[in-house]
């Protein structure tokens, strides 16, 4: 199909009635194949019906996101949310007839095992008893969505959302960054009762979803859901403990470092985000400058990523400016019927939003390329263990670009950048951590996981300090602002597993900027085709997880700080 731009993209209400005539045409059509040519016909027909289904699906997604108070927009948004459970029975009958085919070794032959071994997965997923609940689960996380954008704070002579009061935390005056902290945790404690109650909808839906499956609690259909089939609940906590003990220690000595650096005696939280006394770097531009300097530093950077940058801005592939009823998130999502990568933000004129045109850009570079290399849809998808890295590796394949964005303040922004690259990584684990223990112990009051969050944050951040003046966050209230944890359970650890294959790109780009840099395409070109070891495998990482991988991936990092420090840089 032909795009101009998405502005001008005609939305069409996904024909969910006829996903019952089609699907068991379709599976008829498989049973009774002759050939693997005549099943081959049916994955293709299957993925340009579902192709147009999650198209329009996305349109409306992200028109939602853009607007929430769109009644339109929002009538659909409930109305597909509502209808996809209820097409999965088919679509998921239709995997069975082709998991039964006695065709499977062709098609294993021509799309690899990994295509199989993902329906499979789909299939062991899913039982008809959770649709109720799925749609239910759908309704909560839209409700959280709504109450977060619909934060309305005036500041500094404002109306401000909480993107826009974010910005306030990196202020050089710390009078300023105190109260703008305080104007956002009255937002989370206003409504506490609220966002305690999601949760614990969410929770307890999510918990007989795993009792449907035939599971203890949530956790094994969770994993399961995120395509974990390399690894286990073990492993995730042999990583936690690794970051424990390697990074723990490394990143209270840089925040105590950073209490002497900015003039503090006791470093609270609404200082961790100010790293430089004189202030932290931020951009020169408006979005209109940092869209034409992306522009260029990826024509630089390759032919390929010219090519994707161009094709973004030609068709109007992304919405980042902070306006009024804008979901306070940012993504990559994928319009399937075009091949094309669409980027949600909220620029706030902080680091964030050069952050934005590289991490968000790196997933959309991968979904460009994945689109183009990969011949099934069902392959572009990359692992989510694994799509982090292609985002988090873009960010540090950027850094010599970053006069471009941050004229001479460049190497102030690398140093924040990369110090919070690291400082990020136990705040993630505890999030992790924090879920297991959510889904272990489904029947935990409010209060009960809030005190479990600030037990986390006092193993993991022990640098920690809200001070006596905020008594909600020190009761364990931050967790409340992490999309993740309401929206897509167990999602987080991944953002901590792909730091590490993001330091790894970057130890190789200093040692062979060619050689790094085809490892990255072969990341980016492999999608969903193969397993995550598989996929770490050919693009030459180490496996994180496994003993000592930490201290491997993070080492020339660490150093880059430690020496930074030294010379009084940092």
């Amino acid at each position: 199909m032909q795009l101009t731009t998405f502005e001008n993209l005609q939305y069409e209400r996904p024909d969910f009635a006829g996903v019952p005539k089609f699907y068991n045409r379709l599976i008829e059509r498989v049973k009774t194949a002759q050939s693997y040519a005549e099943v081959k016909a049916c994955i293709q027909d299957e993925e340009r019906f579902s192709s147009r289904l999650s198209t329009m699906a996305t349109v409306v997604e992200i028109r939602h996101t853009v607007d929430t108070s769109d009644a339109f927009y929002e009538k659909e948004y409930e109305y597909i949310h509502q209808s996809y459970p209820e097409a999965m029975p088919y679509m998921q009958n239709f995997n069975l007839a082709l998991l039964s085919s006695p065709f499977k070794a062709d098609i294993d032959n021509e799309y690899g095992s990994q295509f199989l071994k993902r329906v499979q997965l789909d299939v062991d997923s899913f039982c008809e008893k959770n649709v109720p609940l799925m749609q239910e689960e759908n309704e909560l996380s839209s409700r959280y969505q709504s109450l977060t954008a619909s934060c309305k704070i005036l500041f500094d002579g404002e109306e401000r959302n909480l993107y826009g009061l974010q910005k306030y935390f990196s202020h050089t005056d710390r009078a300023v960054r105190k109260a703008a902290a305080e104007k956002y945790a009255e937002f989370f404690e206003k409504n506490d009762q609220e966002l305690g109650e999601i949760f614990d909808k969410l929770v307890k839906l999510r918990h007989q979803m795993g009792v449907n499956m035939g599971f203890k609690n949530y956790i094994p259909l969770g994993y399961m859901l995120q395509g974990r089939l390399d690894y286990d609940e073990k492993d995730v906590a042999a990583f936690r403990k690794q970051v424990e003990e390697e990074l723990v220690p490394f990143c209270n000595m840089l925040y105590l470092a950073q209490a002497k650096r900015i003039g503090v005696d006791t470093l609270k939280f609404y200082d961790e985000q100010l790293v430089f006394e004189g202030g932290n770097a931020v951009p020169i531009g408006d979005r209109s400058y940092l869209v034409g300097q992306a522009r260029e530093m990826y024509h630089d950077m390759s032919r390929e990523t010219g090519e994707f940058i161009d094709f973004m801005i030609e068709h109007e592939l992304m919405d980042l400016d902070n306006k009024p009823n804008k979901a306070a998130t940012g993504y990559m999502t994928v319009l399937s019927d075009y091949k094309a990568p669409f980027v949600y933000s909220c620029f706030n004129g902080t680091t964030g939003d050069v952050d934005v045109l590289t991490h968000e850009m790196g997933h959309a570079f991968a979904g460009y390329t994945a689109m183009r290399t990969q011949s099934l849809q069902a392959l572009w998808g990359e692992p989510t263990d694994i799509a982090e890295i292609h985002s988090m590796a873009m960010e540090q394949f950027a850094y010599p670009y970053a006069e471009r964005f941050f004229g001479d303040k460049a190497e102030r922004y690398r140093l924040q950048h990369l110090q919070e690259t690291l400082t990020f990584v136990p705040f993630g684990v505890a999030v992790d951590e924090f879920q297991h223990i959510v889904y272990e112990n489904p029947d935990m009051t409010p209060n009960e996981r809030k005190a479990a969050w600030r037990e986390l944050e006092k193993k993991y951040m022990p640098w920690r300090d809200y001070g006596e003046d905020n008594a909600f966050f020190e009761s364990g209230g931050w967790w409340y602002h992490k999309l993740h944890i309401y929206q897509f359970p167990f999602y987080y650890i991944n953002y901590t597993l792909t730091t590490m294959g993001a330091m790894e790109f970057k130890a190789k780009q200093a040692e062979n900027p060619s050689a790094c840099w085809e490892d990255y395409l072969t990341l980016c070109r492999v999608g969903g085709s193969l397993g995550y070891l598989d996929t770490l495998k050919a693009a030459h990482l180490s496996v994180p997880f496994e003993k000592g991988g930490v201290k491997r991936a993070v080492s020339q990092a660490k150093s880059i700080l430690e020496n930074a420090l030294k010379e009084g840089k940092l």
